[in-house]
């Protein structure tokens, strides 16, 4: 047996030098002991064998499960009573003990076993270690030591006793190492093998550049600062796009540094490819007039339809090389930085464009008549361009006007035209329950092969054939195998399913009101308590304003208001009323306020009868306070101004059509024509 202080230095070495956890490593032992006595023993699977560990005295001893018989006929499983009671004093014959064991006579072949297992154990262990610790640091940077290099790779010892695999692929170009050389790498991805964890790094991937932009600037790891997106080249260049969460920080200054020292080191790093830090914008347009830096863009417009999204870019000539980028380099990092497809064209260039596009498609025939009148002179510019002789500035800004007038107005007119198509498209699927797109042609009662028709043409759901049926049924009707008898039974098996589904239909319609409703008066609320904020009254909404009592003093006002608006249509749009010129001071100092006449009550039926509308009175006096007296507290009631007075006579025009008004001034007897 080895002395106590052996065993415990053994145990301490193998866990410092495997980095395993104590449990691990006598989990190892425990199985190796176990298989060794197995093995020497012949021992069956079912009998039990334990392992008791000691290390503080450096003992080690093993349990093995035996019969108490009178007569032992098989030592490896059986034990006499006599001997049993050695180790349990209280045994008896039929009775299981647990007999100890010492490994160390075991011999030379059960301690081969035993480090064979261990061996074995140990590793297992050791792999599933760094697969659990290497996947939690999946995406980010780790530091290693090259241990060889190849053609096809390099090997990076990494903590932990693994190994890390840089594909050349994943390398910079033009990058070279040598063996012991320190090396950073973005840990791509981890796999579990047979052979152990397969652990693959990167230097080319774009999150290599975020994370190294993290470390370099405090401001992007404390949050202040965020990485909207990157676009890179590996060992040629690179575009990063950032923007500012925390106020009052330049997002752009942070990356760079003081004379730019931190993106230097970044650089470095990257064997000196170029970092073009750009600030990010919510405005597509304005995001990709800056990532196309550092050329000059004169006008940049966005044209998003069912394919790709294309934002057409007007830089000068000077400018059109620097844009576009060596090989296209400046202009491909761009496109990949804001997810646009940017096709980039000179200021003469995107003018013959679209004077090509105006002459061609008779979509934009309106703007061609707006442009008739510059035309020529555009088109005696673009003669003179391609005669290679030069323009002036104010030619080329003649040249971008129009260009820019041509281009908003065709992307204002396919906008129009999509906004239509929408709401042709929301038109069209009123009635149709959403369920409908979800559900398959089977439930209507189709033939097989109308079924395999319909779903060749296009037409998946009942909801698609629904649509079909209400936009171009001649689509349907020109299919193969589709005639006149097909396709009214096409319609009735429709209608059978609408009718079967016209209360769900209802309830979806009832839900968007509901929310349509819900919303508004969130944003009534919101207002409200913005106003509130403000100092301001609050707005009044509709049902408010219907349910608010009105003043007595405004009661004749708000009737006459009630009576215009039961007024037909013609009438309340040519009716104008004018206000009446200023009272003189000295009349209103004479005069007294009139009283508010006493308004007799009467039902509304009779109030709002048609008529007593059409029954207009020959004068009509309308009182109004002046916006002092409405402002003015209670108690300086006295020092108002007098209400102004207007006087207004509504009458027929000599036709009987319509309703004219007229006006006087205070002590005239005629009226005068207004």
């Amino acid at each position: 047996m080895a002395k106590s202080s052996e065993v415990l230095l053994a145990f301490n070495e193998l866990t410092q030098s495997r980095e395993l956890p104590p449990e691990r490593i006598l989990e190892a032992l425990r199985d190796a002991l176990v298989a060794a006595y197995r093995k020497i023993y012949n021992a069956p699977a079912s009998q039990q064998v334990e392992v008791d560990f000691d290390l503080p005295n450096g003992r080690i001893t093993l349990l093995v499960e035996k019969e108490v018989v009178e007569e032992v006929q098989d030592p490896r499983t059986e034990i006499a009573l006599e001997e049993a009671r050695r180790f349990q004093p209280d045994a008896q014959v039929g009775d299981i003990v647990m007999v100890p064991m010492d490994p160390s006579t075991f011999g030379r072949i059960a301690a081969q076993v035993s480090r064979q297992v261990i061996k074995q154990r140990l590793q297992d262990a050791e792999r599933q270690m760094q697969y659990e610790h290497y996947s939690q640091l999946k995406g980010e940077i780790v530091h290693g030591i090259v241990q060889a290099i190849n053609p096809v790779e390099i090997v990076v010892g990494l903590d932990k006793r693994a190994e890390g695999r840089l594909p050349r692929k994943e390398q910079i170009p033009g990058e070279r190492f040598q063996v012991h050389d320190r090396i950073r790498a973005l840990l791509l991805n981890v796999e579990m093998t047979p052979r152990g964890p397969q652990i693959t790094l990167s230097r080319a991937h774009p999150n290599f550049l975020k994370r190294l932009l993290e470390e370099e600037v405090p401001e992007i790891h404390r949050g202040e600062v965020e990485i909207r997106a990157v676009a890179r080249e590996a060992g040629r260049r690179s575009k990063v796009a950032v923007s500012a969460i925390a106020p009052n920080i330049d997002p752009v200054g942070a990356c760079v540094g003081i004379r730019g020292s931190r993106i230097q080191t970044i650089m470095r790093e990257l064997h000196n490819e170029k970092i073009d830090v750009i600030q990010w914008d919510p405005n597509p347009a304005v995001f990709i007039a800056k990532a196309l830096s550092p050329a000059r863009v004169q006008g940049v417009y966005l044209q998003e339809g069912d394919g790709p999204r294309t934002a057409v870019v007007v830089v000068p000539e000077d400018q059109l090389s620097l844009a576009i980028g060596r090989e296209g380099q400046n202009v491909r990092l761009a496109a990949k930085l804001t997810r646009w497809r940017i096709d980039i064209k000179s200021v003469s260039e995107a003018a013959r464009d679209a004077l090509d596009k105006l002459y061609r498609s008779e979509e934009f025939a309106d703007i061609l008549a707006e442009e008739r009148e510059v035309l020529e002179q555009v088109e005696a510019l673009l003669e003179k361009k391609q005669a290679e002789r030069p323009l002036t500035p104010e030619e080329y800004r003649f040249l971008l006007d129009f260009v820019d007038r041509v281009e908003r107005g065709m992307l204002a007119q396919l906008r129009a035209k999509r906004e239509a198509e929408a709401a042709a498209l929301a038109e069209l699927r009123q009635g149709i329950p959403e369920a409908a797109f979800e559900t398959p042609l089977d439930i209507l009662g189709l033939t097989p092969r109308l079924i395999m028709r319909l779903t060749e043409a296009g037409y998946h759901s009942v909801g698609d054939l629904i649509l079909a049926l209400r936009k171009d049924p001649d689509a349907i009707l020109s299919l193969q195998g589709v005639g006149p008898r097909t396709m009214e039974s096409l319609r009735q098996a429709v209608e059978a399913y609408l009718a079967e589904h016209a209360a769900e239909a209802e309830a979806e319609a009832a839900a968007r009101a509901a929310e349509e409703a819900q919303a508004e008066a969130e944003e009534a609320e919101a207002r409200a308590l913005e106003a509130e904020e403000v100092g301001e009254a609050a707005p009044v909404t509709e049902a408010e304003a219907e349910a608010e009592p009105v003043p007595q003093e405004q009661a004749p006002e708000v009737e006459a208001e009630a009576a215009t608006e039961a007024l037909p249509e013609p009438a309340v749009a040519d009716l104008i009323v004018a206000e009446a010129e200023p009272v003189p001071a000295e009349v209103a100092e004479e005069e007294a306020p009139a009283a508010p006449a006493e308004v007799e009550e009467r039902p509304l039926e009779e109030m709002f009868s048609a008529e007593r509308l059409f029954q207009t009175p020959a004068e009509m006096l309308v009182e109004e306070e002046s916006e002092e007296e409405a402002a003015a507290e209670p108690s300086k009631k006295k020092k108002k101004k007098r209400k102004k007075r207007r006087y207004v006579e509504m009458d027929f025009d000599e036709e009987g059509e319509y309703y004219v008004s007229r006006r006087r001034k205070r002590g005239d007897d005629d009226w005068e024509e207004w």
